[in-house]
């Protein structure tokens, strides 16, 4: 493995762009934006939709059908590239993509959009992961944490254009033609895969695909985003304790399996591989309850308007982009060890900001908090990407990377649910200011606790980390 002083070298910005990495440049940063313009578009133009062909009822359904089935082709991404190359592999998902965005846009009722949704979310899933491990293939070590860093740039335009975008084209077009706006970005999407994936990269393998594994991995996730809007403390529990169980049988039957879906170390603490992963799903489950309850809280505590709170939730995605740049910037010096680390304490420390702002009853130091959280994942995801995927066992180095965008969704899935969990049992409502701000500390102060655990796994990485260089 690189030592912490090589991991950026001399490398420039203008590099992503020469001649022999623009094209890979953009076809990465594309796989980025299929999924947050998607996610953003769809969270602005469906409510329009659903007034107009019914489904109201299950409206959450939308969201989680894709967010499940994205982590199922997520998981099953290594495999596919194995057995078919990552050039088909891509095609093909951008195919189940670009189906499911015409059917969702042509639909004419709920049943139609959530078939689309669940052809996006397979497609998108496959993408996200292949893209991670296309990476190490097509840039130079050296370049890797600029890479991530121009994703992140890709994901805060998406934050605050897509929103943008996806209104005005409904206001003034239509709903259908706001979901139309992803076809023309993965028309390019495929034209650039054809010209940057080698036709034989790594197919030929004939390996099975795992689908009973596959369908625990998905059943779990949907009962645990289905807990989120559950009528019952009660119900929101035994779901919840049901998708445990669920994936906990899925995690050790793919330990027991010749060919596993995640690195053989996944989850170890005694690997840097398994240490970053713990980091990987946990920082974004301590980080979920933000973006379930804050443009909410932001509304009743404060009477922000619907923008002004969309920005205020926005900056996080902001200040995430501007720190990956600056840490990517850095000179061969860098010490990623120490910043992978910081990363987690940025994070407990934005959420303990958040709960002190609620708790003061002042808006200012809750967007603090939405700051350093952002500028926590800023500061660490690209390092804490590149070190799971360099120091992945011979032969896992996809798999590894597959697992990076796979375990983010699956983090953000459950901790939306334990936030929906904590709000409903400390009585979380919209009608009493006292009673909201009580159950809001709660659930961000439950939160930050969670985030301890992501403080711990970051020091134990950055000790393996320092030893290994």
């Amino acid at each position: 493995m690189p030592s912490d002083d090589t991991c950026t070298g001399a490398a420039r910005w203008s590099e992503l762009f020469t001649q022999r990495h623009w094209a890979a440049t953009v076809t990465l940063c594309l796989g980025v934006a299929l999924f947050a313009f998607n996610a953003f578009l769809v969270s602005t133009a469906l409510p329009t939709a659903v007034r107009e062909i019914g489904g109201v009822a299950v409206i959450a359904w939308a969201t989680s059908i894709y967010l499940a089935l994205s982590i199922v082709g997520g998981a099953a991404a290594a495999r596919l590239k194995v057995r078919y190359g990552a050039r088909a592999a891509l095609i093909a998902s951008a195919a189940l993509f670009l189906a499911g965005t015409l059917l969702a846009a042509t639909a004419s009722s709920m049943t139609e959009i959530l078939i689309g949704r669940a052809l996006q979310g397979i497609g998108e899933g496959i993408i996200s992961a292949l893209c991670y491990a296309l990476i190490p293939e097509l840039f130079p070590g050296r370049l890797i944490a600029k890479v991530f860093g121009a994703e992140a740039v890709v994901w805060a335009t998406a934050a605050f254009g897509g929103p943008l975008l996806a209104g005005f084209v409904t206001e003034t077009v239509s709903w259908r033609a706001a979901f139309l706006i992803n076809v023309p970005v993965i028309v390019i999407f495929i034209v650039l895969v054809l010209m940057v994936v080698p036709r034989a990269s790594a197919a030929g393998a004939r390996v099975p695909l795992p689908f009973l594994r596959l369908a625990a991995i998905g059943g779990g996730i949907l009962l645990v985003t289905f807990s989120a809007v559950a009528p019952s403390i009660f119900a929101t529990s035994t779901l919840v304790l049901l998708a445990a169980a669920l994936l906990f049988v899925a995690v050790i039957r793919d330990r027991a399996s010749a060919s596993p879906l995640f690195p053989t170390d996944a989850f170890s603490p005694r690997t840097v591989v398994g240490a970053g992963l713990w980091i990987v799903f946990l920082m974004p489950l301590a980080q979920a309850s933000t973006t379930v309850y804050l443009v909410l809280t932001l509304q009743t505590l404060w009477g922000l308007g619907a923008t002004l709170a969309g920005a205020f939730n926005a900056c996080l995605a902001l200040a995430w982009s501007f720190v990956a740049i600056g840490v990517a910037s850095l000179g061969p010096a860098t010490n990623r060890s120490g910043f992978i680390a910081l990363g987690p304490l940025l994070l407990v420390g934005g959420l303990a900001s958040i709960v002190a702002g609620v708790m003061i009853d002042r808006a200012a130091i809750a967007l603090i908090g939405q700051i350093a959280i952002g500028a926590g994942f800023g500061v660490a995801w690209g390092f804490l990407s590149q070190a799971v995927m360099e120091n992945a066992r011979t032969g896992e180095r996809d798999r590894a990377a597959a697992s990076l965008p796979t375990l983010q969704s699956a983090g953000y899935a459950v901790g939306a649910a334990i936030a929906g969990l904590v709000a409903n049992a400390a009585g979380y409502t919209v009608t009493d200011n006292d009673a909201l701000r009580s159950a809001a500390m709660t659930v961000y102060a439950t939160s930050a606790a969670i985030g301890l655990l992501a403080v711990g796994a970051g020091f134990l990485l950055r000790r393996k980390l320092m030893r290994a260089a």
